[in-house]
């Protein structure tokens, strides 16, 4: 057996009966003839000698106190007119986002003109003009779905 191998297994069999009375019990570190150290609760063997062992000692901790302004998962808690604030702003947010958004959705529809945009002056190549249009309508693609995504969490405020 390695000598890392033992300090590993020493050390869990400390902590494993730190708060017994075996804790109090003398350790002995033998080395053998090979040169192999070892750790006993027995210093039978020639090559032992005594160790001294501090027990460890594990505080039991209690549950944390609440306050009164704390919730059940121990979150402050916010009284009715702040949290009704709170929602206020967030629902302004949102419907000004929401404006922007369809504001936005309005022109790139315009731009797109139902797949046939018209052509600008640096779309001489052909590829131009269609990844112009590709780019279009993925860009309407997102924006609905942003758009989708901000009446959601609208009607979750509501």
């Amino acid at each position: 057996m390695s000598s890392r191998l033992v300090l590993s297994s020493l050390a869990l069999a400390l902590l494993s009966t730190a708060g017994s009375a075996r804790a109090q019990q003398d350790f002995y570190k033998c080395i053998d003839e090979r040169g192999n150290t070892t750790f006993t609760n027995t210093g039978n063997n020639k090559g032992c000698t005594k160790i001294a062992v501090d027990p460890v000692v594990i505080p039991k901790l209690g549950p944390p106190a609440r306050s009164a302004s704390t919730g059940p998962s121990g979150f402050p808690k916010v009284d009715n007119t702040t949290q009704k604030a709170r929602d206020n702003d967030r629902l302004r947010i949102l419907e000004d986002e929401l404006k922007d958004k369809e504001a936005r959705l309005a022109d790139l529809k315009r731009e797109y003109n139902n797949g046939e945009p018209e052509r600008q002056g640096n779309e001489r190549n052909y590829q131009r003009y269609l990844d112009r249009t590709d780019r279009l309508k993925s860009d309407i693609a997102r924006t609905e779905s942003d758009v989708a995504s901000i009446r959601s969490e609208i009607a979750k405020v509501q």
